[in-house]
């Protein structure tokens, strides 16, 4: 089983898949919090879910190229990973997801104000779909994985 993370300036979006990574489907929304809370409850869905995989979406803009949440996000997964260890952490670029999240709930017949709480879980199964979609393309994992700081010992 597989999680994945849409991590926002203010909510972290999060999905999952059935054990034969077949369907994703929506979890909940984590709020951000600058002291780390929400690592720690990312952290305790990954223990819940006993998930084998994690899979943070990148966020780049058209061109591929690196923006402040692209940074932001980097830094959410680093954390996230040296959390998780030895559960595999990886980066996987998420361009559109959003854009294809809200078009999504559109097309549900869902306006702006209504699906606001839960634009960022359709977005993670929209990073999740496509990783695992890219996976079963190539034969190989999506994106690039998080590997855990080591702690020197005091």
């Amino acid at each position: 089983m597989r999680l994945a993370f849409d991590v926002g300036k203010v909510r972290v979006g999060v999905a999952r898949c059935d054990a034969e990574a077949i369907l994703a489907v929506p979890v909940r929304t984590i709020k951000r919090d600058r002291y780390g809370a929400d690592v720690d409850e990312a952290a305790d869905l990954v223990e819940e879910y006993r998930a084998i995989e994690v899979v943070v979406g990148l966020p780049t803009n058209l061109q591929g190229k690196s923006t402040g949440s692209t940074k932001d996000a980097r830094g959410w997964a680093q954390a996230l990973a040296d959390t998780v260890a030895p559960v595999t952490v990886r980066l996987v670029d998420e361009r559109l997801s959003t854009v294809s999240a809200h078009q999504a709930l559109h097309g549900a017949g869902l306006d702006e104000r209504s699906f606001r709480s839960v634009v960022d879980q359709a977005a993670a199964v929209v990073i999740l779909n496509q990783a695992l979609d890219a996976e079963r393309a190539s034969g190989s994992p999506a994106g690039r994985t998080v590997h855990p700081r080591t702690r020197g010992k005091a």
